[in-house]
């Protein structure tokens, strides 16, 4: 088993980073043509990080090298685990263990963890601004996010299995008015994960160039960009198996399913980056708590009932 999970982890990262970068040439060719540009080739996510491989890694003097170097590694380990546990429980519905589904929330949690930690360790008063800001996103996003993640289970069949609610019930998010609602927060939750208009509050390149990121280059760059390339294509996988019935490869129309849903997360996510402005700090907590955590409860609710 053990000699099985390396090359299901190479597999499902490389497959994972594959989708991503298509994801991300989409989100940035459609973007640039809302407003009026051509748009980067459709290599250009993959040029990107290459050329970054080959750069050097500079460290400033202030930084905690330790810390300040760990984090892009430990954040794409985190979001490669996540990605094997959920395309192992995609093919494999029925060999997945309990709490997988709390596993897989966890461990998506862990790259903004070092964003945070990252960031306050570089030394730079920009980072630390930009890693203030992260860590309060991410204590307003997580938790309505969580709820409704708890609200399609209890919908749907009460198995924390990822397996088990792809087993369980085919027409996803459709099934209940619990599961509609915990869609929508999630959608919005996964925006604000991702980094993405109008929750882009961390990086904010016109007011603190990039935030916790402007002491990167090189290869620790390189492996950010991996890290969120992968998370792109992990959270709309992720809201599909959670609320949508899951993935199906086993035939032609589950495969064109499958691509519809996905397409219609990313399309809802470019949407949403194109036709909002970015959001104070203090505006996307009190969003997230007095708007999405309330909306989230309902949604719990109905499930419960």
């Amino acid at each position: 088993m053990n000699l099985m999970a390396i090359p299901a982890l190479a597999g499902a990262t490389m497959g994972t980073i594959a989708i991503g970068f298509l994801s991300k040439w989409i989100d940035r060719k459609v973007t640039a043509r809302i407003q009026w540009r051509v748009g980067p080739p459709w290599y250009q996510p993959l040029a990107d990080v290459i050329k970054l491989m080959g750069k050097e890694t500079l460290l400033p003097e202030s930084a905690r090298g330790t810390g300040f170097l760990m984090m892009p590694l430990v954040g794409f380990a985190a979001a490669a685990v996540a990605a094997t546990i959920l395309w192992w429980a995609t093919f494999n519905p029925g060999s997945g263990f309990v709490g997988d589904t709390i596993v897989v929330l966890y461990l998506l949690t862990i790259p903004a963890l070092m964003t945070i930690l990252g960031g306050s360790a570089s030394g730079n008063p920009l980072a630390a601004v930009g890693a203030a800001r992260e860590m309060k996103l991410a204590l307003a996003y997580e938790l309505p996010l969580l709820i409704s993640v708890l609200a399609a289970v209890m919908a749907r069949s009460g198995d924390f299995r990822l397996g088990g609610l792809i087993e369980t019930s085919p027409q996803g998010v459709f099934s209940s008015l619990a599961c509609v609602l915990g869609f929508l927060v999630a959608i919005l939750c996964i925006q604000a994960k991702l980094g993405l208009v109008p929750f882009d509050i961390a990086e904010a390149d016109c007011e603190i160039a990039t935030g916790p990121f402007i002491e990167y280059s090189g290869v620790a760059l390189a492996m950010i960009l991996l890290t969120r390339t992968i998370l792109f294509a992990l959270l709309p996988i992720f809201l599909i198996t959670i609320f949508w019935g899951g993935l199906n490869f086993y035939s032609i129309t589950g495969v064109l399913a499958t691509i519809g849903k996905y397409v219609l997360i990313i399309v809802l996510m470019v949407l949403i980056r194109n036709t909002n402005p970015r959001v104070r700090i203090d505006q996307a907590m009190k969003f997230f708590w007095f708007g999405m955590t309330p909306i989230a409860l309902i949604a719990l609710m109905l499930a419960l009932i």
